[in-house]
């Protein structure tokens, strides 16, 4: 199953771009395995300041067809790593060829492709910037993998 991660926004250089490559390259050797991977990054942005609903159609193009459909966002549910790694292994198993990850720019999602979704996702009741969401959900992947995988990584 192909990871798409969607998300508003240019990643530069620096810290945040050191974490998410590595988590990433960590997702993807240790996912091959397990019929997950690889992950694509597909950045959009509004040039024209067109708000939510411009930010939507440009996520909305970089979301494969047929996609199973995963928005970050602060009203999303809490989940466990474990159950976090259970809805990837499920969608997987459903056959799904893709999973979409989306995020948000500085102003969120648009309701309408909150909407849309097959699934809404919450690191917290806390706000975070985008840039650290990305590490956040790289990391994120990268612990499902290893949980499915019956790596150590995870300790409960």
């Amino acid at each position: 199953m192909r990871v798409t991660v969607c998300a508003v926004g240019r990643l530069r250089k620096g810290p945040e771009k050191v974490l998410i490559d590595d988590y990433l390259d960590r997702f993807d050797k240790t996912g091959r395995g397990l019929g997950l991977g690889p992950v694509t990054m597909r950045e959009v942005e509004d040039k024209k300041g067109g708000g939510m609903a411009a930010e939507a159609a440009l996520l909305s193009k970089a979301i494969p067809e047929g996609a199973a459909i995963c928005c970050l966002d602060e009203r999303g549910k809490l989940m466990t790593s474990p159950d976090f790694a259970d809805q990837l292994g499920k969608w997987r198993d459903q056959g799904r060829a893709d999973v979409a990850l989306v995020i948000g720019g500085a102003d969120g999602l648009d309701p309408a492709l909150r909407d849309r979704a097959d699934m809404a996702l919450s690191f917290g009741k806390m706000v975070w910037p985008h840039m650290l969401a990305r590490v956040m959900l790289s990391e994120q992947l990268y612990r499902a993998a290893s949980i499915l995988s019956g790596s150590p990584y995870h300790r409960v």
